[in-house]
């Protein structure tokens, strides 16, 4: 079962097409991740990636998964778990945010966040035009 894709439908075609663009982009990600955690630590969430109306970056405050993860009947508690036990320093932890539905992003970049934001050499602002724009070419 494992080794059969799963054919792309309209409904879950935004998983592949996010899978790609994370694919595609972890040296930028992971320095945008690392960026936002030297400004803001976990204070305001975890970062998302929300493809509605158009792709853009969003933080998801703790206290919003926690109800969420309430109203779907503690499915969530994995994802919890992963995001309070996150290791910037080494591994990015991100939301991707579809109709209805989210998707765990979380990746150990070939180099360390921290390394990834220094050898880029954006800041944050920059990362994130350069990364929307990117988004938006691949989900759209």
């Amino acid at each position: 079962m494992f080794s059969i894709p799963q054919p792309e439908t309209a409904d879950n075609k935004w998983r592949g097409q996010l899978d790609r663009f994370v694919k595609d982009n972890q040296p930028e990600l992971a320095a945008l991740f690392w960026g936002l955690w030297l400004e803001n630590g976990n204070t305001q969430g975890t970062i998302g990636i929300n493809l509605q109306p158009i792709p853009h970056f969003v933080y998801c405050p703790q206290a919003e998964i926690e109800k969420l993860n309430e109203r779907v009947e503690n499915r969530l508690q994995e994802l919890l778990g992963i995001i309070d036990n996150n290791k910037p320093e080494t591994e990015v932890v991100m939301i991707g945010i579809g109709t209805g539905e989210i998707k765990l992003i979380q990746f150990a970049p070939k180099s360390s966040p921290e390394t990834c934001f220094q050898a880029i050499g954006k800041d944050v602002d920059e990362l994130l035009d350069l990364l929307e724009q990117r988004l938006i070419e691949k989900i759209n």
